[in-house]
């Protein structure tokens, strides 16, 4: 995937190469358009579908490292991996590196969150349970989506790709 989306991990203002998301010029298929123009705007139509889908993560990942405020997105992400996991051993070491790496005072990557809500997340991660990340997640997962997802949609890098999504889309029906 690293290599798809290459073209999206440059911090610049144009966007213009999406190429990796659409088929080579040469190629008229569609099972060459890894992102349909349908797909493209789906995302729009919900947060939840933009992040279900791995090149909206991906696009939304890049938009927000372009905007130096990618720490939300990576934190949802760490949660999600942290769920999944069944090892106590292994949610104590994926507790502290979350706890270290966005949620301490002066993290390096530290998320925007109440007081109240750190400290309580701090507690909970004491004896850290596949939930324990929940309530703050879910707090992410909102500011996200209100703040950061509207943004996105606005941004110049996701008409570019429904634009080019469209386009290509036009020129495989010719």
């Amino acid at each position: 995937m690293k290599t798809r989306l290459g073209c999206l991990s440059h911090k610049s203002d144009s966007y213009s190469d999406f190429s990796e998301f659409l088929p080579p010029a040469n190629e008229t298929t569609a099972r060459c358009l890894k992102v349909s123009t349908d797909e493209v705007v789906r995302w729009s139509e919900s947060f939840d579908h933009l992040l279900s889908h791995k090149y909206g993560l991906a696009a939304f990942r890049t938009f927000l490292k372009s905007e130096f405020s990618d720490e939300n997105i990576e934190f949802w992400m760490a949660c999600e991996e942290y769920k999944k996991l069944k090892s106590s051993t292994k949610l104590v070491s994926k507790a502290n590196k979350i706890l270290h790496e966005f949620i301490d005072n002066q993290a390096p990557r530290e998320i925007n969150i109440d007081y109240r809500t750190r400290e309580k997340t701090k507690q909970t991660l004491k004896v850290p349970s596949p939930t324990s990340l929940n309530e703050v997640q879910s707090k992410v997962y909102s500011l996200m989506e209100k703040d950061s997802y509207p943004r996105f949609l606005r941004s110049k890098m996701y008409q570019d790709i429904v634009n080019r999504a469209h386009a290509q889309g036009q020129r495989r029906s010719v």
